[in-house]
């Protein structure tokens, strides 16, 4: 934990309402998200017992699975499921837009991907868990189901696959997306209490964050966001709805269930929209953009897999494919933290405090310096930076500048609070540095070891060049019945 968000929980605690740790929003907010509220089975993996899904909050709409442990029934409801989902997400892939890659090849990118929106990281969980438990299935052969539901599945594990990617917005759980913006009075733990993080955020008119969060742990008011359900409530309410629904399959025992169901949901439903409109009142960062255009890149990638007939994700990544994935969730880490440190002051502030960065006021510069001679001869202005701030970086640490994209320095000396910067790029390619390329003498100007210009990871193998060490060249993937025996199954 940090300096700042422990100051901050400790303020949360003294005035009783949560505070700020950033000044803009950091994950993008879509203007039609699809909200998923589901639910599963005690004591199942995959289980799902009903769910609350739609993209209006006032018009969401209730599936139910009336005995989770009926193979057909629970696949009925995957069909339903997909019947919402399908149309949201195939609906983005019908207009695209042509842009240009670094080699100025083009090609066609969706001008807009789904975004859906869970309560909590264990929804994300059981998002890829009911991905898995359905992409293998047919439409023939063993147990049939409906032909979207394999399609769903496929849909359900790129989007929980994707959720693991640093700075992605396809799949956002509401209480990491609040988290990440604000400190409460709690735990963490408490933090994943939707309910209870909320009130800290938000609390009622008359009363304060702790008291919102108390009444938040009671679970006749607010129910668990799910997909796990209350044991009270299993064993006095759905238990005994369950076992008339088997004892008399009629319509009146599954609108039963639908009702105890629809008093567990309805509340986290609101919840989650009105996390949606607090994220959505918040400034949306400068890089979001960025990260949100990388999105689509890799949405349209995935639609143009399925609409190619390419078949299903593998249960388990080979050697390389599991090496270049961890490798590209490494750089996507090591980015969105230095983006989020470049896009808002509070967490670059963090950074000063531990001496990664500092902020301070030019005090010389000397913007038409030049080294070496002759041909070797290059433009590398001076410029003193007087700071209060502790800096722990040594002579010729490569930093950047938020207020200068593109602009980078090398530090030459610290002494007496003042860091001596050379200037190394970003000047433009003239013998006098562009306008405004090199900061001037009275100009507040912050710089950090944090910067964007990462190394690229080491060449991987092709499949089939795989290493005995690392079981030799896999076999070619072909899904079959095998792949779709799992245990919960």
């Amino acid at each position: 934990m940090s300096a700042l968000l422990a100051l901050a929980q400790l303020r949360a605690v003294r005035d009783g309402v949560a505070q700020p740790v950033t000044t803009v929003r950091h994950c993008h907010v879509a203007d039609r998200p699809m909200v998923f509220v589901p639910l599963k089975l005690a004591g199942e993996a995959a289980a799902p017992l009903g769910a609350m899904v739609g993209t209006d909050p006032e018009h969401p709409r209730l599936l139910v699975v009336p005995q989770p442990r009926n193979r057909d029934l629970r696949f009925a409801f995957a069909g339903e499921l997909a019947e919402v989902l399908l149309p949201y997400v195939e609906g983005f892939g019908k207009t695209t837009e042509t842009v240009e890659r670094k080699s100025g090849e083009p090609y066609e990118r969706c001008l807009d991907a789904p975004q859906i929106v869970v309560p909590n990281r264990p929804a994300v969980a059981f998002t890829g868990l009911l991905g898995r438990s359905t992409r293998f299935r047919r439409a023939d052969g063993p147990y049939p189901v409906h032909p979207s539901v394999p399609l769903l599945g496929r849909w359900l594990t790129y989007f929980a696959d994707r959720s693991a990617q640093p700075g992605s917005s396809l799949l956002l759980a509401a209480t990491e997306a609040l988290g990440a913006h604000w400190a409460t009075g709690q735990s963490g733990l408490e933090d994943a209490n939707l309910a209870a993080l909320l009130g800290w955020i938000d609390p009622p008119a008359g009363m304060d964050g702790r008291r919102a969060a108390e009444e938040a742990e009671d679970p006749l008011l607010w129910p668990p966001a799910g997909p796990a359900t209350d044991p009270g409530f299993d064993n006095e309410v759905l238990g005994p709805a369950i076992r008339a629904y088997e004892e008399a399959p009629t319509a009146r025992a599954v609108e039963r269930i639908s009702e105890a169901l629809r008093t567990q949901l309805e509340p986290t439903w609101r919840l989650v929209w009105r996390a949606v409109e607090l994220l959505r009142a918040l400034p949306e960062g400068s890089r979001v953009g960025d990260r949100w255009e990388a999105d689509r890149g890799s949405f349209t990638r995935f639609t143009e897999r399925i609409a190619e007939g390419g078949p299903p994700q593998a249960r388990r990544d080979g050697a390389v494919s599991a090496a270049a994935r961890l490798a590209g969730l490494e750089r996507a880490r090591a980015a969105y933290d230095v983006q989020r440190a470049y896009d808002d002051p509070l967490v670059m502030a963090e950074y000063r405090l531990s001496g990664e960065a500092f902020a301070g006021v030019v005090t010389a510069a000397e913007p038409e310096r030049f080294e070496g001679e002759g041909r070797s001869r290059k433009l590398r202005p001076l410029v003193t930076v007087r700071t209060d701030d502790p800096v722990r970086l040594a002579p010729g640490t490569a930093v950047g500048s938020p207020d200068r994209k593109g602009h980078g320095a090398e530090v030459v000396e610290v002494a007496g609070g003042e860091v001596v910067l050379k200037v190394t790029k970003g000047m433009g390619r003239g013998r006098t540095p562009a306008p405004g390329a090199v900061p001037e003498p009275g100009e507040r100007v912050c710089y950090t070891s944090l910067t964007d210009d990462f190394q690229t990871s080491a060449a991987l193998p092709d499949p089939e060049e795989t290493p005995w060490t690392h079981g030799g060249p896999p076999a070619e993937y072909v899904p079959d019945d095998d792949d779709a025996r799992e245990e919960w199954a």
